[in-house]
């Protein structure tokens, strides 16, 4: 493990913010995965995937993807249940990592820059762990890697309900209850450590994403459903076996950013560092005052990050823009 390091601040042009970029459903194995594609603007541009967290959608690599378009051809799926992606059969980390391998296959992309935040960053450990072939660089955002003191996160105040019959229910009551703007700013509150670093157009989008949530039936099912399944993967990370993410990550080889919010109020602020001290060859940025998900509240500093890595492991891209 080693520190991160920082591309210069003058390497990342600052444009307008931009709205959630186009996307389409792909159909694969008979069911519809969304995807939304930011186009490179340069030739020579590498391809990346982005996994978002639980309860979030592709939208929220927006900013980072952006930002990233010049070195990145970017594409940012919904996991199955989630965004604008058809239900899964199972919410399970195995599962949501199927997904994301027979994506990248069904692409013909890869390898690629694989990204995870989140949820999304324990799939990515273990298509990285399990396929080093599809996976070039890996960066991990806030990962949810496994750890046992519920207290150290906002979600062990629902932990209780996976033990209800019918939780799905419960839940999808609860949820029908909250209008959309109070539903919203209790995600970002949850998930941010200063929101005033969050845009009124980035509000707005969550607004309207969280009211097209609740017109899914399958939402509040697949939300229960993969915290269940993300529970179940922490346990079974310290019991005797093959399927331990902690041990998946210990095989990882590609080169490696791990990076996390020292505000974090959903996964345990030590995680980061245990990550890039298993991971053979790491390194760890962490953040002082960000919370649950830097790509959002400071992608510019994300974005530097990760060009750091992108100028230490790959060529730079031709010159030439593509008009």
């Amino acid at each position: 493990m080693r520190r991160a390091l920082l591309a210069a601040d003058e390497s990342i042009v600052l444009g307008e913010i931009p709205s959630p970029w186009p996307g389409q459903g792909v159909r694969i194995d008979g069911s519809i995965t969304h995807v939304r594609r930011t186009p490179a603007t340069r030739e020579g541009a590498e391809p990346a995937l982005y996994v978002h967290g639980l309860g979030g959608s592709a939208q929220n690599w927006t900013d980072l993807a952006g930002l990233l378009a010049d070195r990145l051809d970017g594409h940012a799926i919904d996991l199955p249940g989630f965004g604008l992606s058809d239900p899964g059969r199972k919410y399970t980390i195995a599962a949501f990592a199927d997904r994301v391998v027979r994506y990248i296959e069904h692409s013909g992309r890869g390898p690629v820059h694989l990204f995870g935040n989140s949820l999304g960053g324990a799939i990515s450990v273990r298509v990285a762990g399990l396929r080093p072939d599809l996976v070039r660089t890996l960066t991990l955002i806030s990962p949810a890697m496994p750890f046992l003191d519920p207290r150290r996160s906002l979600q062990g105040r629902v932990l209780p309900l996976l033990a209800v019959p019918r939780a799905e229910r419960l839940a999808a009551r609860w949820l029908t209850q909250l209008p959309p703007e109070e539903m919203a700013r209790q995600v970002m509150e949850a998930c941010v450590a200063d929101t005033r670093r969050i845009c009124d157009q980035r509000r707005m989008e969550a607004i309207e994403e969280i009211r097209i949530r609740y017109t899914a039936e399958h939402y509040a099912a697949a939300y229960v459903r993969t915290l269940r399944g993300l529970v179940g993967s922490f346990v079974r990370a310290y019991l005797p076996g093959s399927g331990s993410l902690w041990r998946i990550a210990g095989q990882i080889t590609a080169p490696t950013l791990v990076i996390g919010g020292g505000l974090d109020r959903l996964v345990d602020i030590r995680v980061p560092a245990q990550v890039a001290r298993l991971v053979p060859d790491s390194r760890l940025l962490l953040l002082a005052g960000v919370g649950h998900v830097p790509q959002l509240e400071v992608p510019r500093t994300v974005a530097r990050a990760a060009l750091a890595l992108l100028d230490e492991t790959s060529p730079r891209p031709a010159v030439r823009l593509i008009s």
